[in-house]
């Protein structure tokens, strides 16, 4: 589930994308709520209108909202007083820790690598086209339903052909202010636990001090 505001564009407005959007949109309103639909009429979404008459809007940041569950229960709340089905859940963290088990060539590509990533409850194959990627290194994964601080979404899809759950990050893609100024995902240390949740802070220090590298 991504939450996110958008101050400028769209004021007191908060956006709930609860699935990708692969198809032509269907809406539903009711009482300052849309409800978004696919074309198969599954809930891939909700805009919910003048938020500051049951949020404190101008404490919630501009852009990604990480949920709470009072939040979560809140807007729950309103879906069912609009007569709506109220079925949001605050979800797992969506970027962790993983450890890359295997890595191969791909198929159809002669810079793209297939990975299989233990993200610790899952595994998942992923494609990564960074030219560092190696079998044995822990790195951060954003799985499906992030939302990127580029504003890029990341869902199931596919590279050449190979499907991808999700992307390996590089420290740059991560918004990190001691980024590399080049190409690569960022390896972490092997102390760091696999299924954690990614701490930016704590990586962005360890890039500062040289503890954590491309390599």
């Amino acid at each position: 589930m991504i939450v996110s505001t958008n101050k400028t564009s769209y004021p007191n407005t908060l956006v709930v994308i609860t699935a990708q959007d692969k198809s032509r949109s269907q809406f539903e309103e009711k009482d300052n709520i849309t409800v978004v639909k696919d074309e198969d009429g599954k809930i891939i979404g909700y805009n919910f209108f003048e938020v500051s008459d049951f949020l404190d809007y101008d404490k919630l940041p501009n852009g990604e909202v990480h949920p709470t569950q009072d939040l979560v229960d809140t807007l729950n709340k309103k879906l069912a007083e609009a007569g709506f089905e109220a079925n949001l859940e605050l979800g797992k963290p969506t970027l962790v820790y993983g450890y890359v088990e295997t890595c191969t060539p791909h198929p159809d590509s002669d810079h793209l690598h297939v990975t299989t990533v233990d993200v610790g409850d899952e595994k998942h194959q992923i494609v990564c086209g960074a030219p560092n990627i190696a079998q044995g290194q822990k790195v951060v994964v954003a799985l499906p339903g992030t939302l990127m601080p580029n504003g890029q979404q990341i869902w199931p899809g596919e590279l050449r052909g190979v499907d991808s759950y999700g992307m390996i990050c590089s420290a740059r893609e991560l918004g990190l202010p001691h980024a590399p100024q080049k190409r690569g995902i960022m390896v972490v240390p092997d102390s760091f636990k696999v299924g954690d949740e990614f701490e930016p802070t704590k990586c962005d220090e360890l890039l500062a001090s040289g503890a954590i590298t491309l390599d």
